[in-house]
């Protein structure tokens, strides 16, 4: 199959899954430099078998991406580079991010959009990113939806416009199954 991405060209789509359990527990135990290796070694399978580039299908592994482009031969799609194309393309200039603690508290994502492509982004109080990071963990990633989690997401995101947000960044990839832009 010949693939194109961004000008990126692939004679092979390789996909290399790892288990997310083990990464779960990990990242609550802060354990990241073994998070990193498990991310590295999967990232290297699918160089080795032949793709032209890796995408990290979660927002929050993207914390050990530079780490891993360190040990591979080929880029990595960086999901808030994709993120940030998003947003400027609708002239947005200020957006709320909702996600992981570690994604809306750490600079792998936020300071990337904010530094790399001159973003302002806004992050709820430390209770509602807690909410926000709990509802992803304790409901989302098994597959429950919450009416209760859907309505503190509504408040939590008018928060954010009401702050002089102009969008909202799922930047979590369970979020979609709780909230949809009508939600906002």
């Amino acid at each position: 199959m010949q693939a194109s991405l961004g000008g990126l060209h692939s004679a092979k789509s390789v996909m290399v899954s790892v288990n997310f359990a083990e990464i779960e527990t990990l990242q609550h135990q802060g354990c990241w430099e073994e998070a990193t290796q498990i991310m590295i070694r999967a990232a290297q399978d699918v160089a080795r078998a032949g793709a032209g580039c890796v995408v990290i299908c979660t927002n929050t592994m993207h914390k050990m991406a530079d780490e891993m482009q360190k040990n591979i031969g080929i880029p990595i799609l960086h999901i808030a580079d994709a993120s940030a194309e998003r947003i400027k393309a609708r002239h947005f200039h200020k957006v709320g991010l909702l996600g992981t603690m570690f994604t809306m508290e750490e600079d792998f994502y936020k300071g990337r959009l904010e530094k790399r492509h001159g973003l302002e982004i806004l992050v709820p109080g430390k209770d509602d990113r807690e909410i926000v990071h709990q509802v992803i963990y304790d409901e989302l990633v098994l597959g429950n939806i919450e009416a209760s989690s859907k309505d503190q997401y509504r408040r939590i995101i008018a928060d954010l416009v009401q702050g002089g947000a102009e969008g909202i960044l799922l930047g979590c990839t369970e979020i979609g199954l709780l909230v949809k832009a009508e939600d906002s």
